[in-house]
């Protein structure tokens, strides 16, 4: 179903094409999920047709809606890992960071978020033997986070051209929630055609948080989220593509023992990530990796280091 048009649609000529893709509705997924009054609103159109380019989308996938369970572990023999850097890590994610999946790194400000998120866009540049996929990143950079020094001290770590690292390494800069999801639609483009193995959003909630401000609109930047996390589980999915979202975390009030941080975006997020992990400080330049949710990886814990070179043990 995502590799037909959207322009395929009896209803959607080149200028309403224009104005959906510019709202974040770039595929049929996306269409076939949306409400008629946020069409309507996105491509300024009424609401009879808003309902007819719903209804039409769903039906052209309607014949790929079910596969076997069969199926489903054949694609996934096709799994492939980034390695982070440390083998510690590495063995508590069972093998790195995975593609065909979304996952989850949150914790506060100095865990090391970042640095993983630079060290897994260098390593998946490595050969397969070597912890790598022999691919290129895509990086979503929403806080100006992005340090290319940073990734030539890392691919000098790990033995690579720092300039060849460098060119390998495709960044978006958005200003703006419309902008980060315009970001992921065109990053659906750049994957196809430049053997992307790896996509980065750092951080995936911070201009959500900026722009959809108090109670009341709540409910509008977790609908926009979620069409965001659509967009990104649908790159993973299709393409055999290791997404990373990095998220900052909140003081949990509830809580009365432990830690009391919990990672923003709510339920949205929460059930949307395939996994989940919370890094947190340690002593020096040691941090603590910790998997909070996983589909089939148990909980534990692993600790790694952050020098000059990157991640280790």
């Amino acid at each position: 179903m995502g590799e037909k048009d959207i322009k395929n649609l009896s209803e959607v000529g080149e200028a309403t094409a224009r104005r959906l893709r510019e709202s974040g509705y770039g595929t049929m997924e996306s269409l076939a999920t949306a409400k008629v009054k946020e069409l309507q609103k996105a491509a300024e159109i009424g609401e009879s047709k808003a309902k007819k380019i719903v209804e039409e989308a769903r039906y052209e996938g309607k014949s790929d809606q079910f596969v076997t369970a069969e199926e489903i572990l054949n694609k996934r023999g096709d799994v492939g890992w980034i390695s982070t850097g440390s083998d510690e890590v590495d063995n508590l994610f069972g093998g790195g960071v995975e593609t065909q999946a979304v996952t989850e790194v949150f914790g506060e400000f100095g865990s090391g978020k970042t640095q993983l998120a630079h060290q897994i866009s260098v390593n998946v540049q490595l050969p397969e033997e070597e912890g790598g996929l022999g691919g290129k990143t895509i990086y979503i950079d929403t806080e100006n986070t992005f340090r290319p020094q940073r990734v030539k001290s890392m691919a000098e770590g790990v033995e690579i051209d720092p300039k060849e690292a460098l060119q390998k390494i495709f960044v978006a800069k958005p200003a703006n929630t419309d902008q980060q999801l315009i970001a992921a639609e065109k990053a659906q483009e750049i994957v196809e055609e430049r053997n992307v193995k790896l996509l980065v959003v750092d951080t995936v909630t911070s201009l959500f948080r900026a722009e959809f401000v108090g109670r009341e609109a709540l409910a509008e930047r977790q609908q926009k989220l979620g069409q965001h996390l659509l967009a990104l589980h649908r790159i993973a999915d299709q393409n055999n593509v290791a997404v990373l979202v990095t998220n900052q975390v909140q003081a949990n009030p509830d809580a009365f023992v432990g830690d009391s941080a919990r990672p923003i975006g709510g339920h949205v997020l929460g059930h949307s990530a395939t996994t989940r992990i919370y890094l947190r400080k340690s002593r020096g330049s040691r941090r603590i990796a910790r998997i909070v949710d996983s589909p089939e990886l148990p909980e534990g814990e692993a600790v790694f280091k952050i020098s000059n070179k990157g991640i280790g043990d």
